[in-house]
């Protein structure tokens, strides 16, 4: 029980305070989440990854197999989702945000402090680089889903080259592969806006919540549940096993990979013009859900 309490002390009821506090604003005074949610993906988004990429160390044989674990989970996600989402017959927008909430967890602000609490520094120099790695693929791969769910592949191609936080990404690259040291002038407003970055998003789910009705598609938000603090468990057991993950590596990928619905989906559904009140219902859901399914982790996982 105790261990219960911390968790939900720790990581969770500041998720859902900062959350209300979003709520309120949009109830009272009429805040615009389209506003926020612009700028949080157009310029803190692009910083949080510009800094987390060049602030956190990827070396060692065990981080490159957590970078290959995010990545092969997922694509084992996106495959779930898309033949689970078959017998729904969901229409594109709400199947494009389907895809998202599926795909990206909460691997940041929710599951950092998470993995520290229960595994500790190593744990959590490992659950950096899953978050980085997840970062990369939500600005990415991410992007590419969202923009399709309005036109084809070229037109999602062609929207992700207008979004900040690819060339966020490839900006980090040049830096990491060229050893350069950024100026203090301009890593210092980056990290400021970094710092700023997920605080907004969950300013920006609280909003988006004031504006959310009864689920349209129960049965999807309901398998999107599933498929995030059931399916993914499952599949990470198996891909740490595959790779040889051990120890605090292994620990903290299936952590990561157990954790709710990423925020950002619903950021991106509301800036691609998809089925936000879906991504909205299904973050709210699994963030609500997830201390039961994370502490029964945790605890077999600290054997």
């Amino acid at each position: 029980m105790t261990l219960v309490a911390s968790i939900f002390v720790s990581d969770i009821l500041p998720i859902f305070v900062i959350a209300a506090i979003g709520f309120l604003l949009a109830r009272y005074l009429g805040a615009s989440v389209k506003t926020l949610s612009t700028v949080a993906f157009n310029s803190l988004s692009p910083c949080l990854v510009f800094d987390q990429l060049v602030s956190t160390p990827v070396s060692g044989s065990q981080s490159l197999r957590i970078v290959a674990f995010c990545v092969l989970l997922t694509i084992a996600m996106g495959i779930a989702a898309r033949l689970t989402s078959i017998p729904l017959r969901l229409d594109r927008t709400t199947f494009s945000s389907f895809l998202l909430v599926a795909m990206f967890s909460n691997s940041g602000n929710y599951a950092l402090p998470v993995v520290l609490f229960a595994f500790g520094k190593e744990g959590l120099a490992f659950a950096s680089v899953y978050f980085v790695t997840s970062a990369i693929l939500i600005y990415t791969a991410g992007i590419l889903v969202a923009a399709s769910g309005h036109g084809s592949v070229r037109t999602a191609l062609a929207r992700l080259f207008r979004v900040p936080a690819v060339y966020a990404v490839a900006a980090a690259v040049i830096v990491l592969a060229t050893g350069a040291s950024v100026p203090i002038a301009v890593m210092r407003p980056i990290r400021l806006l970094s710092d700023a970055a997920i605080p907004v998003m969950l300013l920006v789910l609280g909003m988006q919540l004031e504006r959310a009705t009864a689920p349209k598609h129960p049965m999807a938000v309901a398998a999107a549940v599933v498929l995030s603090l059931v399916v993914a468990p499952v599949i990470a057991f198996g891909l740490t096993a595959v790779l040889g993950l051990a120890g605090a590596a292994r620990q903290a990928a299936i952590i990561e990979a157990s954790m709710p619905a990423a925020v950002i989906t619903t950021v991106l559904a509301l800036e691609f013009d998809l089925d936000a009140g879906f991504a909205t219902n299904v973050v709210f859901f699994t963030t609500l859900l997830s201390p039961i399914t994370l502490v029964v982790l945790i605890a077999y996982l600290q054997r």
